[in-house]
């Protein structure tokens, strides 16, 4: 890399770079949460005015515990960094900061910004919910106790809700003397209803599972439950048994002279408390009773309700550790909103407690990329968090359906896998446990892709589509959204349809699709129209230069007369596609079959827009989407619960193209999907050979294989700037934008974003941005602390970030540009968890959107953090011009060599590989 300077303002002389951090600094490693407020004090939950953030980002995921905590990713922002530096977050880019105790700017301590508004779907479901996008009783969507890797569900499990509490000696010797004396009946203890869920079944005399949940038991199956599980109990449509459970679990039977209900609910507290709940005011009133007299701040309310339903107050009166569901929530924080409701009879190995953790630690494993955890991580967490029997709070926890067990084939490198007959011989396995959303959404994407790979048939010869066929399925697309559901811009979308059962899906035949590969612009974009002419799922890989190829993919199929589309993650991204679309359209004037109808610009869409139905074709009569062919760009983007609202919106027999960089960071969400069909092979996988070029391109995909290379830069398209500390970093910095970019580049500021690795601390988006509206568009933020002209980070839904400018502020909200496209922000929702100034953004945000310069800012106290997938994205989102302005000297490079990305656990890949080897299977018996 080129160290010439833009200017000599721009860089100071050269130094040696101070200490990363200061001792005092990196005594201790926190790794930072999600869930928590910023500024909280005294255990008390803390939720108004906390700074939270629902930017476009996740850490990816780190080990599965650490100090206590769930890992969360330093590819974005380092985990326990000194200095108060905020990673960039969680689901919603939260920003979580776990650090070691600072100041910030605004004069706040650095704790930890709360995901304040995330929404109830976030906090843990019980077993019969379903992911966002996924419906109950959808066939891909409900776990499966038959094959390895798959749910060991118990049957009528109840919710999250119905945790244990054993009842004290004195109530149990009162209720042997009412029983003695006649005054109750035994079965009358069995079907009590409990103060935390009002539910009916087993109370104080349900059995508990006992023993903690085991290692893998010595001949267990591949393809079994949970470990200790006879092999015999698991099979096609008979669920495994939890550890320690019959089969048939008693606990869910109806008592005698019960309610009929079947779900298990704890038995009665009988703590004494500061109020009856007959003293509750009722609603909103109740809740902000019961969360006064445990200290929490009335704010958290409307949240609580939110979450905890209409008996909100009942069930924190009886359960005070309830409230740790709730967004932004920490357990200390839960712990002494206890104290304060029980008094002396708080203590930390209440089994109400053991349970909320259990479903807080699954939560933060969420937000950090995992979709489930091992048991022995879970079971060291609990133990940090001074739960003293953490298999039994597991036990408990599975058997009441409040998270999922599952046996996970475990994969030797070079290994043989042990013949079928072969009873000496064992499969390693691991044990993991998940919450039954995740798992849901898991199944569920993949039981779709087998079902496009398993519905799709290959073109022949004589399959080719006549001009008349293309007619005449033309005439039968959806009307246009403004004919069909007014006020909406897009196409209506019927709510009852089973995906594949609509139009059948257009096939050109084999030599179209030879000659649409022949008129390819390139030999990569040859291949991967071969690819996706055989198959229904295809993986693409490559970098910027490479999306021209899925482009011309798509370019071809509409000449085809396919119902084509690519679907992008940011506004950006879509203009960009545009463009390549117009390029590649020229190629394939004149190829047999009628074009698509519609523009090629058309073509080109957001994936939320599409699922939406804002853009694209919209949908049949039956719910599909009306398209043949899809591609996804940005793959690694894709999180578990979209990619299954995804798959399962395609019809039988279209074809999928998941087309990514594989060097990218990972989605906000949960999973790694994208990884995990690479590493599964279940598919075609074309990896392109188009180079990115010039200096940026040329630095950047040396990071992309583990090295930093030094590059020619002539024009000075990359320059590195030394900065001694953090205060010097954001001065360099803003000297760089308004100054030296503009000056010696010809790039304007409003054209050169700044990409940093988190929010908080001295160098991070806020420190920046202050710094940054200060030069460059002064003003008192008269509009929730905005002003016309500011450049803003706007986050319609957690995980999804585009950037715009303010335009202005009325009764109605605030104004902004996004791309071209005008945008309103309703007043309530003016905070920083929908809108920050956007000068400076994260990298998370960044990932979609590319700028013609870039400042990326490396201060010294983010050299913990730093990955090569942090690097490689920050790097790449520059088109012309890159400066680096960097106080981590050596853990640079150190970082891009040996610390590629931190792992996420999934099941994905186990998923996809069983469904590979079924289909196999069941090729060969046919």
């Amino acid at each position: 890399m080129s160290t010439d300077r833009l200017s000599d303002e721009a860089a100071p002389e050269p130094t040696a770079p101070g200490p990363e951090t200061a001792p005092e600094e990196t005594a201790t490693t926190v790794t930072p949460e999600a869930a928590g407020t910023e500024g909280a004090a005294g255990g008390a939950p803390g939720g108004a005015g906390a700074d939270a953030s629902t930017d476009a980002g996740t850490a990816e995921a780190g080990g599965a515990v650490d100090s206590g905590r769930v890992a969360a990713d330093g590819d974005a922002e380092p985990e326990g960094t000194a200095a108060g530096t905020e990673p960039e977050g969680t689901t919603a880019d939260a920003d979580a900061e776990g650090t070691t105790a600072s100041t910030h700017p605004d004069g706040t301590t650095a704790g930890t910004d709360a995901d304040a508004d995330r929404t109830a779907a976030d906090a843990p479901t019980g077993a019969g919910d379903a992911a966002p996008g996924t419906a109950k009783d959808a066939p891909n969507s409900t776990p499966s106790s038959t094959a390895n890797g798959t749910p060991n569900t118990i049957p009528e499990a109840t919710p999250a809700t119905g945790r244990a509490s054993a009842p004290s000696a004195a109530a149990l010797a009162a209720a042997v003397r009412a029983v003695e004396s006649g005054e109750r009946s035994a079965d009358s203890f069995f079907t009590e209803r409990s103060p935390r869920s009002g539910g009916a079944g087993a109370a104080a005399g349900a059995r508990k599972p006992q023993g903690g949940v085991p290692a893998p038991a010595a001949g267990a199956q591949e393809r079994g439950g949970p470990a200790g599980t006879p092999p015999q109990a698991a099979g096609p449509g008979r669920p495994t048994a939890a550890p320690g459970q019959d089969s048939a679990p008693g606990h869910t039977r109806p008592a005698p002279g019960g309610d009929g209900g079947s779900r298990p609910v704890p038995a009665p507290h009988t703590m004494a408390h500061p109020a009856t709940t007959a003293d509750l005011a009722p609603g909103l009133d109740g809740v902000r009773q019961v969360l006064t007299a445990g200290g929490a701040p009335e704010a958290l309310a409307a949240k609580t309700a939110e979450t905890l339903g209409e008996r909100a107050a009942e069930a924190l009166r009886a359960d005070p550790w309830q409230l740790l569901a709730v967004p932004g929530v920490r357990p200390e924080q839960a712990d002494g909103f206890a104290r304060a409701l029980l008094g002396p009879a708080c203590e930390p190995d209440d089994a109400r407690r053991a349970q909320a953790l259990v479903g807080w630690l699954l939560e933060q494993a969420a937000l950090a990329g995992h979709s489930a955890l091992e048991a022995p991580a879970l079971r060291a967490a609990l133990a940090q968090r001074s739960v003293t029997d953490p298999d039994e709070a597991l036990q408990t926890a599975i058997a009441e359906g409040a998270v999922l067990v599952f046996q996970d084939a475990v994969e030797t490198p070079g290994a043989a896998r042990p013949a079928a007959g072969d009873e000496d011989e064992e499969q390693p396995v691991r044990v993991l446990l998940g919450l039954d959303r995740f798992a849901m959404a898991e199944e569920s994407v993949a039981d779709g892709l087998a079902r496009l790979l398993n519905t799709f048939e290959e073109p022949g010869d004589g399959d080719a589509t006549s001009a008349d066929d293309v007619e005449q399925a033309a005439d039968s697309a959806p009307a246009d959204a403004s004919e069909d559901v007014p006020g909406q811009g897009g196409p209506s979308q019927p709510s009852d349809g089973v995906p594949g059962e609509g139009a059948p899906v257009r096939q050109p035949s084999a030599a179209a699709w030879d000659a649409a590969a022949a008129a390819a612009p390139s030999p990569s974009a040859a291949e991967l129209v071969r690819a996706a002419a055989r198959s229904g799922l295809v993986a693409h890989t490559g970098a910027e230069a490479a999306r021209a190829e899925p482009a011309a993919l798509i370019a071809a199929a509409r000449a085809l007369g396919l119902r084509a589309c690519g679907a992008t993650h940011t506004p950006d991204g879509r203009a960009r596609l545009a463009r390549h679309l117009a390029e590649a359209a020229g190629a394939y004037t004149g190829l047999a079959g009628a074009p698509a109808p519609g523009d090629a610009a058309e073509a080109a869409v957001t994936l939320s827009g599409l699922l939406a139905g804002r853009e694209g074709p919209g949908r049949d009569a039956d719910g599909a989407l009306a398209l043949d062919l899809l591609v996804v760009l940005d793959a690694p983007q894709l999180d578990l619960e979209t990619a299954a609202m995804l798959v399962e919106s395609l019809a039988d027999g279209a074809r999928l193209v998941l087309s990514g960089d594989p060097g990218m960071l990972w989605s906000a969400g949960p999973g790694r999907l994208f990884a995990d069909v690479l590493a599964a092979h279940c598919c075609p996988q074309v990896a392109s050979r188009t180079p990115d070029f010039g200096p940026v391109g040329e630095l950047v995909s040396g990071i992309g294989i583990g090295e930093l290379n030094q590059v020619e830069a002539p024009g000075k398209e990359v320059v590195i700037v030394p900065a001694r500390d953090p205060g010097e970093a954001v001065h360099r910095t803003v000297q760089l934008v308004a100054d030296s970019v503009p000056r010696a580049i010809g790039v304007p500021a409003e054209q050169t974003q700044v990409v940093t690795v988190g929010h908080g601390g001295a160098a991070g988006t806020r420190a920046l941005n202050a710094a940054l509206k200060e030069r460059l568009n002064p003003g008192p933020g008269r509009f929730g602390g905005f002003d016309p002209g500011d450049r803003v980070a706007y986050s319609p839904a957690p995980g999804r970030t585009v950037t715009g400018t303010v335009t202005g502020a009325d009764a109605a909200g605030l104004h902004l540009d996004c791309a071209g496209s005008p945008v309103v922000v309703p007043r309530e929702r003016v905070s920083p968890e929908t809108v920050r100034h956007g000068w400076a953004v994260t990298a998370h945000q960044a990932v979609g959107s590319r700028w013609p310069a870039v400042v990326a800012v490396l201060p010294g106290d983010a050299a913990k953090g730093l990955t090569r997938s942090w690097v490689y994205t920050a790097f790449s989102r520059a088109e012309r011009h890159l400066s680096v302005v960097q106080g981590v000297d050596q853990a640079l490079p150190r970082a891009v060599a040996e610390i590629p990305a931190k792992e996420r656990t999934t099941r994905l890949r186990t998923l996809l590989q069983l469904h590979t080897v079924q289909a196999t299977a069941d090729a060969l018996a046919g």
